[in-house]
């Protein structure tokens, strides 16, 4: 395990590196502030987006908006940014026998790497929140939120309701993660890594147009983007967060399984 460590700590090193993962870093560090600044000196709001009616009236409404913007949109390419290349780099530098001669197995190489992924998008997350979070409330304000059920949200519980929203969107982003990282070790592309999770998730977000099966639209990751809704309602439910959970954790472990079984079975890596 502490090898996988060793994988993952260089993995990270190498992500903050490269010009693509500081440029994203830094767009999802400053953008918050660009927008709330922009929409204050508008007169039009963008209110057919979620919370975008209230953006100017409450500062916890800016991390909700942007939430929505990356829950429905932006998650997996952000996500499959890295993790849609951690293998398949490899297979394109023609590293992976230096790679596997180091002392280091096989699963260890494959954990540390998933592990530097995974990392990866909490931190991605984690700037996104708190930036937001940081631009509603210093450029707008600390001022009472209206609920997705039309309640008034006191500012002492409308923070916790935001944090928790945006932790409760990481569970489905990582199963996104995941997804990148089966199909940069199943293809060997990066292009197909960081590409391949944006198609799906775009094809996850049209399948509701289609009129078809609820049941089944509640087994499609994407949809689980949005279980935060129930913590914005008046009756905040425990169903979808339990639903979030498993749909997020079946994804995950199907995806790592198919990944592991190709990467530990491809003989020409060692």
């Amino acid at each position: 395990m502490s090898r996988a460590l060793v994988v993952a700590r260089w993995e990270l090193r190498s992500f903050a590196a490269l010009w693509r993962v500081r440029l994203c870093l830094l767009v999802c560090l400053l953008a918050p502030f660009a927008f709330v600044a922009g929409v204050r000196g508008q007169t039009q709001l963008p209110e057919d987006s979620l919370f975008g009616r209230w953006v100017t009236e409450s500062g916890f409404a800016l991390p909700l908006l942007v939430l929505g913007f990356v829950a429905q949109w932006a998650a997996p390419a952000l996500t499959a940014l890295v993790a849609g290349d951690v293998f398949s780099g490899e297979d394109a530098r023609g590293t992976w026998k230096t790679v596997l001669t180091r002392s280091t197995s096989r699963g260890e190489v494959f954990a540390g790497k998933v592990l530097a992924a995974v990392v990866w998008t909490v931190v991605l997350m984690v700037v996104l929140t708190a930036s937001s979070t940081a631009a509603g409330l210093l450029v707008v304000g600390r001022q009472p939120l209206v609920g997705l059920s039309g309640q008034l949200v006191p500012a002492g519980h409308a923070l916790p309701d935001v944090l928790g929203s945006w932790a409760l969107t990481l569970p489905p982003v990582l199963g996104f993660t995941c997804l990148a990282l089966a199909l940069s070790v199943v293809t060997r592309s990066s292009v197909v890594g960081v590409v391949g999770p944006v198609l799906v998730g775009l094809a996850m977000q049209l399948y509701p147009f289609l009129g078809r099966s609820d049941v089944i639209g509640h087994l499609l990751l994407a949809f689980h983007l949005t279980s935060w809704h129930t913590l914005l309602l008046e009756q905040p439910g425990l169903r979808p967060v339990l639903e979030s959970l498993a749909v997020s954790a079946a994804y995950a472990c199907a995806a790592l399984g198919v990944a592991w079984w190709r990467f530990s079975d491809r003989d020409e890596l060692g």
